[in-house]
């Protein structure tokens, strides 16, 4: 196996390999742990979600004690946030790529066709109205997360 990629990204192949081996239907892979310890490490798992998109058609998302996180694609995205397991806070980070134009809906702190990137503007530490739905358009990829409860 490719040595250029991490055990998660090849753990994310053979797993596609079996779904497909399988004819399974699959509406999301949800890996667990990835997000603690090293900052390396947690980079990588965030890393994978790149790789993810060529992996499998499948969503990703990595959840660790208390967060999570979720790589939304260029488009319009719709997140329910009225399930009683989210916990206080969200962010979106703009990893990869600055977005050049980022609107949202449903969090305290919205944003209007808003420059993400690292040096301006990083959204962190905001939180949701009451309307219990997020939505999130964006013109590159950006990382979602938010507290979860444990």
């Amino acid at each position: 196996m490719d040595q250029d990629l991490t055990d998660f990204t090849k753990c994310l192949q053979i797993l596609q390999k079996k779904i497909e081996k399988k004819g399974l239907q699959v509406d999301v892979i949800v890996a667990l742990g990835g997000l603690g310890g090293r900052f390396d490490q947690t980079m990588a798992s965030v890393e994978t979600l790149f790789h993810a998109t060529n992996i499998t058609p499948s969503p990703v998302i990595v959840i660790q004690e208390c967060s999570l996180i979720y790589l939304l694609q260029p488009g319009k995205h719709k997140l329910r946030v009225d399930t009683g397991l989210e916990g206080p806070w969200c962010g979106l980070i703009p990893i990869g790529s600055p977005c050049e134009s980022v609107t949202t809906t449903g969090l305290r702190w919205n944003l209007t066709n808003q420059v993400l990137k690292f040096g301006t503007l990083v959204s962190t530490s905001n939180t949701y109205d009451d309307s219990g739905i997020v939505t999130i358009e964006t013109d590159k990829p950006l990382l979602w997360t938010m507290a979860i409860k444990s």
